[in-house]
């Protein structure tokens, strides 16, 4: 739902600049202003250097003539793409509610404490392709520190080395946040923002009160510094209610060893043992993106389900014999396509 930034005229007169997928500051994305363009894509100022060579009037005076002559239109949320499935499946106007009611440029009094309360977040990033890597992070209550209505940092603590996330941020600096909250309010929070890597040292020059985790496996290696463009509610409607577990073991934070981190639970270094070294297959182009005024796709159709089979009458009991034999055929055939099997088929649970 990342904004896409959009040249025109803030309130106070200033050219905007900012390119796709660059959010712009709060004066900006509520009073754009379209400027309109020159055949070769120029903003219609009145020449490149702003100048009126008929009138002598400066860049300035020009653009106050535009907000005095063209209305304000406010900058619509939301990326191309997820505007084409709006009119392609008719929600329109459901979003432009949720965009209206829900959607945020920064943290409400009650958002900040929210995530001073969680213990956990989902965090999703993208490299400089377009290609994502969603992840799991957890601490102590307040982790995720809240430093004002535009700006929160949380630590990087040790891991496995890979550094995914840190990878994406070093490429491509917009990030996306989900909360949950399972225990008490049930209830999500989503946060999109810009990031950036920090020092340990470096934030805690900036931010003296900043707590230091007395855990050693959970001091920070860095931190991440979010600045917050959009904030909106995840509905409780499919939100699992749970409880935590009576505590047991402590939590071995920073350690490497495997048997406590998990082992090999999904059988991955097994079957890499099994296959030897393997070639990752080369990276796929990112699509071209979505064009505003391009034209909507056909609307979606609900595919049609084939009509059923014909049952035998029950007063025949050959038709009834030649029915089960096709219906045992043809599982035959789905289990061998499938499992690659070779051997016949002994039931249905064989």
């Amino acid at each position: 739902m990342n904004h896409h930034g959009e040249r025109g005229v803030d309130a106070a007169g200033r050219i905007d600049s900012a390119g796709p997928g660059e959010a712009v500051g709060a004066a900006e994305t509520t009073m754009m202003i379209r400027l309109p363009r020159q055949p070769d894509g120029t903003d219609d100022m009145n020449g490149a250097n702003g100048m009126n060579s008929m009138n002598g009037m400066s860049g300035a005076d020009t653009a106050a003539e535009h907000r005095r002559a063209v209305p304000a239109v406010p900058a619509r949320p939301g990326s191309d793409g997820e505007h084409a499935v709006q009119r392609r499946l008719g929600t329109v106007e459901r979003a432009d509610r949720f965009y209206d009611e829900q959607l945020l440029d920064h943290l409400n009094e009650r958002m900040r404490e929210f995530v001073a309360q969680q213990e956990m977040f989902f965090l999703a990033t993208a490299d400089r392709h377009g290609e994502c890597d969603n992840t799991f992070r957890a601490g102590p209550p307040g982790f995720l520190h809240v430093v004002d209505e535009r700006t929160l940092v949380y630590p990087e603590y040790r891991g496995n080395g890979v550094h995914a996330s840190l990878g994406n941020i070093q490429e491509n600096p917009h990030l996306g946040i989900l909360l949950i909250d399972f225990l008490r309010a049930r209830i999500g929070l989503h946060i999109n923002g810009r990031a950036e890597i920090v020092e340990d040292a470096e934030i805690r020059r900036t931010l003296p009160g900043l707590p230091t985790d007395p855990v050693p496996g959970r001091r920070a290696q860095v931190w991440v510094r979010v600045t917050v463009e959009e904030a909106y509610i995840h509905c409780a409607k499919h939100i699992p209610h749970l409880q935590k577990a009576p505590k047991g073991t402590p939590r071995d934070w920073g350690t490497d060893d495997q048997r406590r981190k998990g082992g090999d639970f999904f059988g991955a270094a097994r079957a890499a043992r099994d296959r030897g070294p393997t070639e990752r297959p080369p990276r796929e182009h990112a699509p071209e993106p979505v064009r505003a005024d391009a034209a909507p796709p056909a609307p979606l159709v609900p595919a049609r389900e084939p009509a059923p089979e014909p049952v035998p009458s029950i007063d025949d009991p050959a038709a009834w014999r030649a029915h089960a034999e096709q219906l045992l055929a043809r599982a035959r055939s789905r289990r061998m396509e499938q499992r690659g099997e070779r051997t016949p088929f002994t039931g249905w649970f064989g």
